[in-house]
């Protein structure tokens, strides 16, 4: 599992369509409701033969693909978020940054289906120490003093870098850093980027 965010990642056309087909009519039919809509509404989508399809609306970032969007955010978060709650946000003054970044979920052996928490993570300063990755806790717990797996979704770690490959690389290295019993995860995110396709698994 994993999530990646380019600069290319949907062409003028389909951003357009995209907008054109589902967000604004979404946004005129809470309207219409009269429900003043504030905060995040993730739209989650299948490209298909036939256009982008909906297949789920939800009040909140998606995970993994919130810690790749976190990335590239050049402003900060917890301002906005407190601007959106007063009704003030600037949508102007939402920066990002260029490049590209990428996520990829560490989970515990066995997940999504039956798996065993509390199996010490090893690595995780190194794995933090690449340029550029960040390391985000999911399901961990610490036992004195260690960190030890509690959950299926362990850690998402990040990375952020100029171009897509730099990204990959970066965040595989950290990645292979890491290790606790059971561990797995994708190999294969932002490989297929030849052709546009959901950038979230």
């Amino acid at each position: 599992m994993g999530a990646y965010s380019t600069d290319e990642l949907l062409p003028p056309g389909l951003r357009e369509q995209i907008l054109d087909s589902i967000v604004q009519p979404t946004m005129r039919g809470l309207a219409g409701e009269g429900i003043h809509y504030q905060g995040f509404l993730y739209i989650g989508l299948m490209l298909t033969g036939a256009g982008p399809k909906v297949l789920e609306f939800n009040c909140r970032l998606g995970d993994p693909e919130t810690q790749a969007i976190v990335a590239r955010m050049d402003f900060d978060l917890a301002q906005m978020l407190a601007e959106v709650a007063a009704g003030i946000l600037e949508p102007a003054r939402l920066k990002w940054k260029s490049g590209a970044s990428v996520c990829v979920v560490l989970t515990s052996g066995g997940y999504p289906g039956k798996f065993v928490s509390g199996k010490k993570i090893a690595g995780l300063t190194d794995a933090g120490r690449v340029n550029g990755v960040q390391v985000f806790h999911a399901g961990t717990l610490r036992q004195g003093e260690s960190i030890v797996t509690n959950g299926g979704r362990v850690l998402g770690v990040t990375a952020a870098a100029d171009s897509l490959e730099r990204a990959l690389a970066k965040v595989y290295e950290a990645a292979a850093k890491i290790s606790f019993e059971g561990m797995h995860y994708r190999k294969d995110i932002g490989a297929e980027t030849g052709r546009v396709h959901a950038a979230g698994d």
